[in-house]
């Protein structure tokens, strides 16, 4: 397999696994896999993940999930934005630290959404909206171990 398509096949991935089934009672727990893996690419290769794959990626998602198009690429897009403006300095953070401002980049997407969804469809506000962003705080080092594995296997510049 090519090299380059390894970052495009880790975004499809995210994208069904953002799309995947799950039981009822853990759909409110489902982690922004989406977020996290643009986030990680935008941090390790910010000169080949930008806010243009991001947009493009929030629009297959609406698709996707059937929402109003540019709500998630939107959200996406200034998620990517703020992680660009400041990736040197996530680099060198600790993975706590980056727990951390992941965590708050993962508030300011769901903020996001809540809002556009709260304009667009009038939908109110449930504190159910807070738990993916544990979950997606909590997977961070296992994602970011695995795709840092990855990107160093392949030797991904």
């Amino acid at each position: 397999m090519n090299k380059r398509y390894v970052i495009y096949m880790t975004l499809f991935i995210a994208l069904v696994l953002e799309v995947l089934p799950m039981p009822l009672d853990l759909v409110v727990y489902r982690p922004e896999w989406l977020l996290l893996v643009l986030i990680y690419w935008n941090i390790a290769l910010p000169q080949r993940v930008n806010i243009g794959i991001a947009f493009i990626c929030g629009i297959i998602l609406d698709i996707l999930l059937g929402n109003s198009l540019g709500l998630n690429s939107l959200a996406l897009v200034i998620s990517v934005y703020i992680s660009s403006l400041h990736y040197q300095r996530l680099r060198n953070y600790s993975i706590w630290q980056q727990m951390a401002i992941l965590g708050l980049l993962c508030a300011l997407y769901n903020l996001i959404i809540f809002w556009l969804q709260h304009w667009l469809t009038d939908v109110l506000f449930q504190f159910t909206y807070f738990w993916p962003i544990l979950t997606t705080v909590f997977l961070w080092p296992w994602l970011f171990w695995l795709l840092r594995k990855i990107r160093r296997q392949l030797d991904l510049k």
